[in-house]
């Protein structure tokens, strides 16, 4: 279960290309994945970066440090498809499907592992 989320809905990027930003920061911590997604050449990582920076404060709000902090869900789905035609020979037209992208990310607090204690 999530402690904070953030959407981002109709993202005009194919769901294709914004799912290989998504699986590099997948299970990272929140800062790690800012730094990652701060040098990324991607035209999704703009975009993922602000949604992140927005589930962060959406945990801040809930009283959460962010730096114990780490993505432990991002789902990118399939939004609405715009379609358009292109001319064609003879008088033809052809489809131009523009997808575009739902994008839903979950913050977890980090548990911290337990210690063994030693036998004796």
């Amino acid at each position: 279960m999530t402690d904070a989320s953030a959407q981002l809905k109709n993202y005009r990027q194919s769901p294709r290309k914004v799912r290989l930003v998504a699986d590099l920061i997948r299970g990272k911590s929140a800062e790690r994945a800012l730094d990652i997604l701060g040098v990324l050449p991607k035209r999704a990582s703009e975009s993922m970066m602000k949604l992140l920076r927005s589930a962060v404060a959406n945990a801040k709000g809930k009283g959460f440090e962010a730096s114990d902090l780490y993505i432990s869900r991002i789902e990118v789905n399939g939004g609405i498809v715009f379609k358009r035609s292109m001319p064609r020979a003879r008088g033809r037209s052809s489809m131009i499907k523009k997808k575009t992208s739902h994008i839903t990310l979950g913050l977890s607090k980090k548990i911290a592992p337990k210690k063994a204690v030693a036998a004796q």
